[in-house]
């Protein structure tokens, strides 16, 4: 009999969601902005010139994330806005993990922000989910200086919306017995995974709320939308069941979960030739290349992400023959991909590179006999001595020669690496 009831018992998951996370940490760096709006955004000089995060005085203001700066200059004549210092913030991100550790080791982060915890065996410990909630709340208020907005439910997409649900510091528990008084009522665009093109088709169809969308028939929703209706369909339902993903940030060896290395840059200028596209292609690869070494693994595919001027945007993947970590191979795979899917119809605003499909090193690679595996082997130790090179003495320090003599090279994608959301599914 208490078998049964143990199988039958809810999951306890909460998502923790730091509080306009990069405009507190540099109001912690600045005291004198205390009391003032701030944002962080990039440098309009680099054309990187847009809202990043904003503190509660700005966003009070009607400042917006993703908006152009100037933009949020008008709406807010006095607001200070600060570069980006992403080392920082993953310092902060890592130490709010530590804390959430001592209550869980399933934590699975959704950037560096968030992450959601199951505390399902810890209750007994530690009380309820939202006293352990409370209690993160208060370690990293006490110990970081920041705030945090808690979601507690039984399944991680209503976690999530509980820490959307109220802010900044607060907690919110979603049950079963409150969600379709609480989650059903919102617009739909609020459930994770609503994106603005499908919160349109789905009023096209009558649905505005998630309530609307828990009720909608399973089989028009799939046929409208796919696989996605179906995965929304349950989502709005309560029926979500994926599990809190193990991580540890400190773990360096194969096992760790990794789905894709990638990097992407917003160019000084428009790009408007394949010169211009090798330079930023190779400085790129140079990082993702990096990355994988690092990270102990080859991947499989590799995949580039190109946005023109008119912000219109595409994604082109491809396999390699070869699981591969070299450089060149990543980089020539990448300027393939280009040459046979753009042909320079409108200028480039900017440019990823992607490698996915990953596999440890140690994965066993088949030899080509008529190959040319003596100069991949090469290459490898190539690669291998130059990332000991930057390492030591800086990312510039050895540097390909089609990547010198433009205004473009002083780009540096491995330190200005900013770390995304892990993917949901």
């Amino acid at each position: 009999m208490l078998l049964k009831k143990m199988e039958k018992m809810d999951r306890v998951i909460l998502h923790s969601d730091m509080n306009s996370f990069y405009a507190n940490v540099e109001c912690l760096y600045h005291p004198e902005l205390q009391g003032l709006p701030v944002a962080v955004g990039g440098n309009p000089e680099n054309r990187h010139g847009i809202i990043l995060a904003k503190n509660q005085l700005a966003k009070e203001a009607q400042v917006k994330t993703g908006e152009a700066l100037w933009e949020a200059r008008v709406k807010c004549p006095n607001l200070i806005i600060i570069e980006p210092n992403f080392e920082r913030y993953l310092k902060f991100a890592k130490m709010a993990r530590k804390i959430y550790y001592r209550y869980s080791d399933l934590v699975e982060p959704f950037g560096l922000d968030e992450a959601w915890i199951d505390v399902t065996g810890s209750i007994h410990r530690y009380g309820t989910g939202e006293e352990i909630a409370g209690k993160i709340s208060w370690s990293i208020q006490s110990e970081l200086g920041l705030t945090v907005s808690i979601g507690v439910s039984w399944n991680k997409i209503f976690a999530k919306f509980g820490s959307d649900y109220k802010k900044p510091d607060a907690i919110t528990v979603i049950t079963r017995e409150n969600y379709q008084s609480i989650v059903w009522k919102r617009d739909a665009g609020e459930l994770l995974y609503v994106g603005r093109s499908t919160r349109k088709k789905l009023m096209k169809f009558g649905i505005f709320t998630i309530g609307d969308l828990a009720k909608a028939s399973l089989d028009f929703l799939k046929c409208q939308l796919g696989k996605m209706g179906v995965v929304l369909w349950h989502f709005a339902n309560g029926l979500d069941d994926s599990p809190v993903k193990w991580f540890d940030e400190n773990y360096n060896g194969n096992e760790r979960i990794i789905k894709s290395i990638g990097n992407s840059t917003t160019t000084p200028r428009d790009i408007e030739n394949i010169k211009d596209v090798k330079l930023v292609i190779y400085m790129l690869t140079e990082s993702v290349a990096m990355r994988l070494r690092e990270a102990c693994c080859f991947c499989q595919t590799v995949a580039i992400h190109i946005r023109t001027k008119e912000l219109i945007s595409f994604t082109r993947q491809a396999k390699l023959t070869k699981p591969s970590d070299l450089t060149n191979e990543i980089a020539e795979a990448a300027i393939e991909l280009f040459t046979k899917n753009y042909d320079f119809s409108s200028p480039i605003r900017s440019m990823g590179v992607r490698a996915s499909d990953l596999v440890p090193d140690s994965v066993p690679i088949q030899l080509d006999l008529f190959g040319f595996e003596e100069d991949r082997v090469r290459l490898g130790r190539l690669d291998t001595t130059i990332d000991g090179i930057r390492k030591r003495y800086g990312n510039h320090s050895v540097r390909r020669a089609v990547t010198m003599g433009d205004s473009m090279s002083s780009l540096d994608p491995k330190k200005d690496n900013i770390i995304h959301p892990l993917g949901y599914f």
